[in-house]
């Protein structure tokens, strides 16, 4: 197996600190670092449609919503983990490139509803599909059953991270 830089810096620390117990380096390490070149690849494909990272999670929110693509602000914050002021100020962003629009909330007189428009829906497709013809390129390697194996593992380290506060 050939060695990366996790390798180098685990073997380092064991050199310096053989005291301490740094196997979760080998394990966590990778993930941080595997996390970041995949937020530079995503960065990379959503810019190919003149896209930023969080224009596509608050996009692809409403798109998964289904018909009508219709979500709450709150709604919205929730799914993208930000704040309501920053899910405010990215709205109005969207809104002004004719992504969403807003609609007053026909259950709730004060509230207001996000919809997608027809070009966020083109705009959020499009990339969606380069991401996913991407990202499984980045998994060719990777046969099947090692797939579906390290997506139980991961789910069992990122589940307890996702679970309700009370």
């Amino acid at each position: 197996m050939p060695e990366d830089d996790v390798d180098r810096i685990v073997s380092a620390w064991r050199r310096e600190r053989p005291e301490l117990d740094v196997t979760p380096l080998e394990i966590l390490s990778r993930v941080s670092r595997l996390a970041r070149r995949l937020d530079l690849a995503r960065g990379a494909a959503f810019s190919e449609h003149g896209l930023d990272g969080w224009e596509f999670d608050v996009l692809s929110a409403l798109r998964r919503a289904g018909k009508p693509y219709e979500l709450s602000p709150g709604q919205l914050v929730a799914q993208t983990l930000v704040t309501s002021g920053t899910m405010t100020n990215r709205v109005d962003r969207l809104l002004a490139r004719g992504f969403v629009e807003r609609r007053p909330d026909p259950r709730d007189r004060r509230g207001v509803i996000v919809r997608l428009t027809p070009d966020g829906m083109r705009t959020v497709d499009a990339a969606l599909d380069d991401l996913l013809t991407h990202e499984r390129e980045l998994l060719a390697d990777l046969p099947n059953g090692q797939r579906t194996a390290l997506a139980d593992q991961l789910r069992v380290l990122l589940t307890p991270f996702e679970r309700p506060t009370a």
